[in-house]
Protein backbone atom coordinates (compact mmCIF):
# COMPACT_ATOMS: atom_id res chain seq x y z
CA UNK A 1 0.00 0.00 0.00
CA UNK A 2 1.19 3.65 -0.79
CA UNK A 3 2.12 5.87 2.04
CA UNK A 4 0.39 9.01 1.90
CA UNK A 5 2.89 11.46 0.96
CA UNK A 6 4.06 9.03 -1.95
CA UNK A 7 0.26 9.76 -3.54
CA UNK A 8 0.38 13.74 -2.62
CA UNK A 9 3.82 13.31 -4.58
CA UNK A 10 2.25 12.10 -7.53
CA UNK A 11 -0.61 14.09 -7.50
CA UNK A 12 1.50 17.78 -7.64
CA UNK A 13 2.96 15.86 -10.50
CA UNK A 14 0.18 15.42 -12.41
CA UNK A 15 0.05 18.60 -14.79
CA UNK A 16 -3.65 18.98 -14.05
CA UNK A 17 -2.53 20.02 -10.30
CA UNK A 18 -0.62 22.76 -11.46
CA UNK A 19 -2.66 25.23 -9.20
CA UNK A 20 -1.30 23.64 -6.18
CA UNK A 21 1.90 23.52 -6.91
CA UNK A 22 1.41 27.47 -7.70
CA UNK A 23 0.35 28.04 -4.85
CA UNK A 24 2.27 26.14 -2.24
CA UNK A 25 5.13 28.12 -3.96
CA UNK A 26 3.61 31.32 -3.36
CA UNK A 27 3.25 30.23 -0.04
CA UNK A 28 6.91 28.98 0.68
CA UNK A 29 7.81 32.63 -1.35
CA UNK A 30 5.83 34.14 1.10
CA UNK A 31 7.58 32.14 4.08
CA UNK A 32 10.72 33.59 2.88
CA UNK A 33 10.19 37.11 2.87
CA UNK A 34 11.30 39.06 6.40
CA UNK A 35 9.08 39.27 8.75
CA UNK A 36 8.04 43.03 8.55
CA UNK A 37 6.31 42.37 5.07
CA UNK A 38 5.18 38.28 5.82
CA UNK A 39 2.97 39.50 8.30
CA UNK A 40 0.83 41.98 6.25
CA UNK A 41 0.29 39.53 3.76
CA UNK A 42 -2.99 37.70 3.06
CA UNK A 43 -2.29 35.72 0.38
CA UNK A 44 -0.85 35.84 -3.11
CA UNK A 45 -1.79 34.87 -6.80
CA UNK A 46 -0.11 34.71 -10.25
CA UNK A 47 -2.02 36.30 -13.15
CA UNK A 48 -0.69 36.42 -16.48
CA UNK A 49 3.24 37.15 -15.83
CA UNK A 50 2.75 38.94 -12.72
CA UNK A 51 2.68 37.82 -9.19
CA UNK A 52 0.24 39.62 -6.87
CA UNK A 53 0.10 40.07 -2.96
CA UNK A 54 -2.81 41.20 -1.06
CA UNK A 55 -2.35 42.86 1.81
CA UNK A 56 -4.15 43.63 5.08
CA UNK A 57 -3.51 47.13 5.57
CA UNK A 58 -2.29 50.69 3.70
CA UNK A 59 1.07 50.89 5.88
CA UNK A 60 2.35 47.31 4.70
CA UNK A 61 1.55 48.50 1.11
CA UNK A 62 3.91 51.23 2.01
CA UNK A 63 6.70 48.46 3.32
CA UNK A 64 6.20 46.69 -0.08
CA UNK A 65 6.89 49.35 -1.80
CA UNK A 66 9.99 50.60 -0.28
CA UNK A 67 11.49 46.84 -0.33
CA UNK A 68 10.58 46.08 -4.08
CA UNK A 69 13.81 45.27 -5.21
CA UNK A 70 14.66 43.32 -2.60
CA UNK A 71 11.62 41.40 -3.56
CA UNK A 72 12.11 40.70 -6.83
CA UNK A 73 15.74 39.18 -6.05
CA UNK A 74 14.04 36.57 -3.80
CA UNK A 75 11.84 36.19 -6.68
CA UNK A 76 14.17 35.67 -9.25
CA UNK A 77 15.84 33.06 -7.06
CA UNK A 78 12.48 31.17 -6.64
CA UNK A 79 11.33 28.47 -8.65
CA UNK A 80 8.54 30.91 -10.88
CA UNK A 81 9.14 30.14 -14.40
CA UNK A 82 7.24 32.74 -16.27
CA UNK A 83 6.70 35.44 -13.30
CA UNK A 84 8.44 38.93 -14.63
CA UNK A 85 6.64 41.27 -11.96
CA UNK A 86 5.04 41.71 -8.86
CA UNK A 87 2.35 43.86 -7.92
CA UNK A 88 0.54 44.59 -4.47
CA UNK A 89 -2.77 45.77 -3.45
CA UNK A 90 -4.85 46.23 -0.01
CA UNK A 91 -8.24 44.49 0.29
CA UNK A 92 -11.10 46.47 0.85
CA UNK A 93 -13.28 43.31 2.89
CA UNK A 94 -12.88 43.72 6.66
CA UNK A 95 -12.54 41.03 8.06
CA UNK A 96 -15.33 40.19 10.58
CA UNK A 97 -13.78 38.65 13.63
CA UNK A 98 -15.66 35.36 14.78
CA UNK A 99 -16.73 35.19 18.43
CA UNK A 100 -16.51 31.90 20.13
CA UNK A 101 -20.26 30.53 20.71
CA UNK A 102 -20.29 28.32 23.52
CA UNK A 103 -23.02 25.37 23.11
CA UNK A 104 -25.11 24.42 25.82
CA UNK A 105 -27.16 21.81 25.19
CA UNK A 106 -30.77 22.61 23.75
CA UNK A 107 -32.12 20.34 25.72
CA UNK A 108 -32.80 19.29 29.57
CA UNK A 109 -31.72 15.65 30.16
CA UNK A 110 -34.80 13.46 31.30
CA UNK A 111 -32.76 10.49 32.48
CA UNK A 112 -31.31 10.20 35.67
CA UNK A 113 -28.65 7.33 35.38
CA UNK A 114 -30.58 4.75 36.49
CA UNK A 115 -29.62 1.39 34.21
CA UNK A 116 -27.83 -2.09 34.75
CA UNK A 117 -24.34 -2.18 33.08
CA UNK A 118 -24.58 -5.53 31.07
CA UNK A 119 -21.18 -4.86 29.68
CA UNK A 120 -18.82 -7.95 29.49
CA UNK A 121 -16.03 -5.80 27.92
CA UNK A 122 -14.16 -3.65 30.84
CA UNK A 123 -13.02 -0.54 28.61
CA UNK A 124 -17.23 -0.60 27.17
CA UNK A 125 -18.02 -1.24 31.06
CA UNK A 126 -15.95 2.03 31.87
CA UNK A 127 -17.53 3.62 29.29
CA UNK A 128 -20.81 3.09 30.36
CA UNK A 129 -20.11 4.05 33.64
CA UNK A 130 -18.34 7.30 32.59
CA UNK A 131 -21.61 8.09 30.67
CA UNK A 132 -23.88 7.03 34.18
CA UNK A 133 -21.55 10.18 35.85
CA UNK A 134 -22.51 12.54 33.35
CA UNK A 135 -25.84 11.74 33.40
CA UNK A 136 -25.78 11.94 37.08
CA UNK A 137 -23.45 15.57 37.53
CA UNK A 138 -25.92 17.20 34.78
Amino acid sequence: MKKLNEILSHLKNNPEFRKINTSSTIEKFIDVLPLKLKKGVKFGYIKGQTLYFVLTHPVYKMEFEYNKADIKSLLKNANFDNVNEIAFFVTNKIEKKSKKVIEEPLYKERSNGLFTNNAKDETLYKKFEAIRNIIKES
